[in-house]
């Protein structure tokens, strides 16, 4: 329930284009899932009802992907913020979905650290 799923129109519209040259295709609701097993459900239930989900990030991308082309469910994964693991010694982090580069890099300082842009594999 609200204020972890919306179908108000500006909060679609706002879900349903990134940067790419794509039209805005919305999706039918946006839900914030803020843990693992809240995905797991939602990804079940849209699987039993056969509803398309479509992953949010930030929106920034350049191909289209956000666009719900034929309607659905999309996950604004925005705040599943945790960085549950650092280890210094092999140059890993296991981080939540929502993790940003700028929050990354604020949690690095000071480890000798940093994740620049464009790197892959975040």
């Amino acid at each position: 329930g609200a204020p972890n799923v919306s179908t108000a129109t500006a909060v679609r519209e706002q879900h349903g284009h990134d940067e790419s040259m794509h039209p805005c295709a919305p999706p039918d609701a946006v839900v914030w899932p803020q843990a693992v097993g809240q995905v797991q459900e939602l990804a079940a239930l849209c699987y039993r009802c056969r509803v398309p989900m479509v992953p949010f990030g930030t929106g920034t991308g350049l191909e289209g992907g956000v666009n719900a082309v034929q309607g659905g469910i999309c996950f604004n994964l925005s705040r599943m913020e945790a960085i549950a693991e650092l280890s210094l010694e092999d140059f890993s982090v296991t981080v939540e979905p929502g993790v940003t580069r700028k929050a990354l890099n604020k949690h690095l300082r000071g480890t000798g650290l940093w994740f620049p842009v464009g790197t892959v594999g975040i």
